[in-house]
């Protein structure tokens, strides 16, 4: 059974921070970005969703918070710059990051452009450095909430099999391999759901649509907290760093 852990506590575990330069790809609200920059890291975080970029370079409010992937928010918060690209088109120059961070995002890249996307990873990562991709797998609570929405059995998959093409082609070497489970936090549905088309516009109509289902799937499934309702979500972690054939080898 695979213990219950934060995603904050297995990343601060396995990446070290303080002093390092992190690029995080798929950086969404910048919840995860603003958590490693509290830690000491320079961080850089990179998007393709104006959107999600809007929202993680807006001013913070002044009140402790905690955002839905468990990455918690503070009152004083440093500084984190955002970029807008492609994760498999990186606009920065060859080992430039101490430490790559790509976190519930391989899956959101294209299937066709996630290899190139973790050879991006490898080319801008310093010689030393680590590669930190985590994946939520195929099932537990939260991916049966979504499943009705937008279901991501494939493209998880393809994620996975991206990452072990990777390694088997000797871009990465894999330093640790970790399995838990992340409790995902909703304080209602309409958090929910608006964290749903947050993150991807064109689920608002399936959203809608489905309204009832998800109402009825969200009170059955999630487990009652006083912050509202929690959900599962098996994880897979890949610690990594460049390998015998990474694209630039020094």
């Amino acid at each position: 059974m695979m213990p219950h852990r934060r995603n904050d506590e297995v990343l601060k575990e396995q990446v070290p921070l303080a002093g390092r330069r992190v690029l995080e790809v798929g950086c969404g609200d910048g919840a995860l970005a603003r958590l490693m920059a509290r830690e000491g890291a320079q961080v850089i975080g990179v998007d393709n969703n104006p959107a999600q970029l809007a929202k993680a370079a807006a001013p913070r409010e002044g009140r402790n918070t905690m955002s839905a992937a468990g990455f918690a928010a503070a009152t004083a918060e440093p500084a984190v710059d955002y970029v807008k690209a492609a994760g498999e088109k990186l606009p920065f120059p060859d080992g430039m990051f101490d430490a790559v961070v790509i976190f519930n995002s391989l899956h959101h890249i294209p299937v066709t452009a996630q290899g190139a996307a973790l050879t991006e990873a490898a080319r801008v990562l310093k010689s030393g450095g680590l590669v930190y991709v985590v994946e939520p797998i195929a099932e537990g609570a939260n991916f049966e909430l979504t499943r009705p929405v937008d279901d991501e059995t494939e493209v998880r998959a393809a994620a996975q099999d991206a990452i072990r093409s990777a390694l088997a082609k000797g871009l990465f070497r894999q330093l640790r391999e970790t399995f838990y489970v992340h409790a995902v936090l909703a304080e209602n549905f309409e958090k929910f759901a608006e964290r749903m088309i947050r993150v991807d516009p064109a689920r608002r109509p399936a959203i809608e649509r489905r309204e009832a289902e998800l109402r009825e799937r969200f009170h059955r499934l999630g487990r009652p907290d006083p912050k509202g309702m929690v959900f599962d979500q098996p994880m897979h972690a890949h610690l990594l760093t460049r390998g015998k054939f990474s694209a630039r080898n020094e």
